[in-house]
């Protein structure tokens, strides 16, 4: 039995919700990255461990929390509905709040090494060339941390495809709006239809041999590694 209508409709929802997190992914994550690799601050612990809790902590208990923050008694539901938003809970745009707090460090931790392993330098080097901070960013930092810019966006798209728990803790169950493919294929194994979870499942460990094959095939470093 071929994917059904509703196979369909969460696969596209998975893609633009993974595609959606991976840009914001890397607008978020790389100042954050930048200043992880340059700062000296005592905070630097700090931060980088708020950053890569995601990594140890069970996603229902980040999804719990995150729920009770944008829930209409969190000060994130607050100020959404102060500012005619609405409930961010089971809606399309909770799902990318929560799935780029969940997969930051996919994203951070691939950057800011990239950016340590360029060094001081050639930022030196350019600034004497009266270079500005953004040109030196996008002539110097860019071209040189191209691979780690590489590995981090496949890792934020695949982790954001292969999410569960949180997704379901904020998201739920609605088809149409926040019904991935994950969810999905919980839905069709409860309801012991296995052939219809097996095409999805399947895709799924396609998808992510395919990935990984990308990630090793376009990223040196990461082969080597």
């Amino acid at each position: 039995m071929m994917p059904d209508s509703q196979d369909w409709s969460a696969i596209w929802l998975t893609l633009k919700l993974a595609s959606t997190v991976t840009v914001l992914l890397l607008i978020v994550g790389t100042p954050i990255a930048w200043w992880l690799a340059h700062t000296r601050s005592r905070l630097r612990g700090v931060i980088s461990a708020l950053v890569s809790m995601p990594l140890v902590l069970p996603p229902t208990v980040l999804g719990f929390y995150l729920l009770l923050l944008m829930g209409p008694h969190g000060p994130v539901g607050y100020l959404t509905e102060l500012a005619g938003l609405g409930r961010l809970p089971f809606t399309f745009a909770g799902l990318v709040l929560a799935s780029t707090f969940y997969s930051l460090p996919f994203v951070v931790q691939p950057v800011q090494n990239a950016i340590e392993a360029i060094g001081r330098r050639p930022l030196e080097v350019a600034a004497t060339l009266r270079a500005s901070p953004w040109d030196s960013f996008c002539t110097v930092v860019l071209p040189l941390a191209r691979p780690g810019f590489l590995t981090a966006a496949i890792l934020g798209f695949a982790h954001t495809v292969g999410e569960f728990g949180v997704v379901l803790m904020i998201g739920g169950n609605i088809p149409g709006q926040t019904r991935v493919v994950s969810v999905q294929i919980f839905d069709h194994v409860e309801a012991l239809e296995y052939v219809q979870a097996h095409w999805l499942a399947g895709g799924m460990v396609v998808f992510a041999f395919l990935v990984l094959l990308a990630l090793y095939t376009l990223n040196p470093q990461a082969r080597r590694a």
